[in-house]
């Protein structure tokens, strides 16, 4: 009985990450926002991975991980998002961003609907379509902690171009685009490599991917080259993927 929990507490702990993101984010601290949505995408690898070592997943285990994404992966980056096209804007006085800033909470309306999805799409037991709803957290949890650095608050101070309105409507495109591509039919290639067979024919599209990863953190070393990742990962998918089979 207790060992039939285990992996389901993992869900709890990757849930408790996504409500302490939330409540973060709402009072500012965006960055420590941006880490709690991080331990829990981390969690929410693991609990799956202790389901089937553990011979004990379940229908349960399941609907509670997609539960759990939604707030973690959903609900938290929307409040982040908001939070970093409002807050900033309510001493820039641009109408415009009073209303692009509420585009924010398409991200957790986005991730419900393709976690259901997901669940019943019995072409994505192997292999997934679209952009999985962590990858997406991951974007603007890396940017949260670049603008926001731990120990700041967004409401008083800033890191990089946000003070700038064209790059804030930009982040509006790029979330609207991210939440297009989570409900969508592009096939994302698997990030697993065949240790079977190492050579490069087998692993390409793994290998380059790690090659241009390298190249952005080197070159940025900073936070959003959480996001650049992500961002990497979706162009490279675009380009070196098929049509999924059907």
């Amino acid at each position: 009985m207790i060992k039939r929990q285990i992996p389901n507490l993992i869900t709890l702990g990757n849930l408790l990450c996504g409500v302490l993101a939330t409540a973060f984010a709402v009072t500012g601290e965006v960055g420590v926002a941006a880490l709690f949505i991080c331990g829990g995408i981390f969690l929410d690898f693991f609990d799956g991975l202790a389901a089937r070592l553990l011979g004990v997943a379940s229908s349960l285990g399941k609907e509670l991980d997609s539960l759990a994404d939604v707030v973690t992966s959903g609900v938290a980056p929307g409040f982040i998002v908001f939070h970093l096209l409002d807050a900033h804007n309510g001493y820039m006085k641009d109408p415009v961003m009073d209303i692009l800033a509420f585009s924010a909470f398409l991200i957790p309306l986005f991730a419900a609907y393709r976690l259901a999805k997901f669940n019943i799409d019995t072409r994505q037991s192997h292999s997934f379509l679209g952009l999985p709803v962590p990858a997406n957290a991951l974007i603007w949890a890396g940017l949260a902690l670049y603008a926001c650095p731990l120990g700041t608050c967004c409401f008083l101070e800033w890191n990089g171009p946000f003070d700038n309105t064209p790059f804030l409507i930009a982040l509006v495109i790029i979330s609207l685009t991210t939440n297009i591509l989570m409900v969508s039919e592009m096939p994302m290639f698997s990030l697993k490599i065949n240790f079977k067979e190492l050579g490069w024919k087998t692993n390409a599209v793994q290998y380059i991917f790690l090659i241009g990863c390298a190249v952005i953190i080197a070159a940025s070393r900073q936070w959003y080259a959480i996001s650049l990742i992500i961002l990497w990962y979706i162009i490279l998918s675009a380009i070196t993927q098929k049509k999924h089979a059907e």
